[in-house]
């Protein structure tokens, strides 16, 4: 076990699509939740060294000075880490100022990943988010000025009534800002959230698979390394934390909403900040068996564009992967293609994964 996740779940305001464990910022909260969050780790964390750590949320920018040296004290003291850690933390465009970034730089963490999502003005209206691009190259510039040499970005396209146009010129601005990594995502429209309530429709499939087309292509012609379905990067600079995820590694999960995946089992934590300040952190637990071990092994996988290496998936089970999984027609078809000891997606397949998952399992 090399990596953790730590959910701080407070935020200013909620995004209109978000359906992640979320509380709007109440001060009076935090102190209680990180003394919490710290007793959690204390009773769950056995002391291996960590290579990634992924602070997200919610918005763990949205902390007060004070607030967030506490929390990264937290790590400080009770984490034993690695010299080459890979320490990552989420921020929202709007909090980036000096003081955050030589606090961030004070506690080791050396990578931001930043939820720009858009900057059509419609597409922010829509989702509860306002900034400009001429706030967002302000603070690259400073970002950049303070030593951040890994640095991600988030976009969201699929909006309704968003056109093809309106992508290019959002992506074109996304790269202006000369991040080291991008990720994209395809609007989702998920239960409980305020467009689910409102009745918001997806956006047709065929207009989904062209944003996503011309993603790829732009991204590639500019230099950016296609290496999941939805990330992108440059200088290989990949998010080391999440690449352990999509090789089915363990890590563990702390905080109010958070999920992990440690000795073998799955969790989920509790989303009540009543249950979690009493100190009942867990929700749900499961034991996986070695199939359901290595249906995961697949599913997560085959969202890298390398694919999954065979020699390692028969070192790791006992098996080879063909004769769990029948893959004769998916490589017939060319879906899946098998090379130099590699099973990847055939990149003209990439945008409908699921189908050919459902077909194999």
């Amino acid at each position: 076990m090399e990596s953790m996740y730590i959910h701080i779940p407070f935020c200013k305001s909620i995004c209109s699509y978000c359906d992640f464990c979320k509380f709007i910022y109440h001060g009076p909260w935090i102190d209680k939740y990180l003394d919490a969050l710290k007793e959690e780790i204390k009773s769950r964390y056995n002391g291996e060294e960590m290579h990634t750590i992924y602070i997200g949320g919610g918005t763990p920018s949205a902390l007060i000075n004070q607030d967030l040296e506490k929390l990264l004290n937290i790590i400080r003291e009770d984490i034993n880490v690695s010299e080459d850690l890979e320490f990552t933390i989420e921020c929202n465009l709007n909090d980036i100022n000096e003081q955050l970034l030589d606090t961030l730089k004070k506690y080791g963490v050396n990578r931001l990943s930043i939820g720009i999502e858009s900057f059509n003005p419609q597409k922010l209206e829509f989702m509860g988010r306002s900034h400009t691009y001429e706030e967002a190259e302000e603070r690259m510039t400073l970002i950049r000025e303070k030593g951040f040499d890994n640095v991600n970005i988030d976009l969201i396209y699929g909006i309704p009534k968003e056109t093809l146009k309106d992508l290019k010129k959002d992506l074109s601005l996304f790269l202006k800002l000369h991040p080291d990594h991008i990720s994209t995502y395809s609007l989702i429209i998920e239960d409980n959230t305020k467009i689910a309530i409102d009745g918001v429709l997806p956006i047709s499939e065929d207009l989904d698979a062209k944003m996503y087309e011309y993603i790829c292509e732009e991204l590639d012609d500019k230099g950016f390394e296609h290496y999941e379905i939805s990330n992108y990067c440059i200088d290989g600079k990949y998010s080391k934390h999440n690449l352990k995820c999509w090789n089915n590694e363990e890590y563990y999960g702390f905080g109010v909403g958070a999920s992990g995946y440690t000795y073998g089992v799955r969790y989920e934590n509790t989303k009540s900040l009543t249950e979690y300040f009493k100190g009942n952190y867990r929700l749900k637990e499961k034991v996986l068996s070695k199939e359901e071990i290595m249906d995961n092994e697949l599913m997560l996988g085959l969202r890298k564009t390398k694919g999954i290496y065979l020699p390692d998936f028969y070192n790791k089970y006992g098996v080879n992967i063909q004769e769990i999984y029948n893959l004769k027609e998916v490589l017939k078809e060319k879906e899946l293609i098998f090379e130099d000891d590699y099973l990847f997606v055939n990149p003209e397949y990439i945008y409908v994964m699921n189908e050919i998952l459902i077909k194999i399992l």
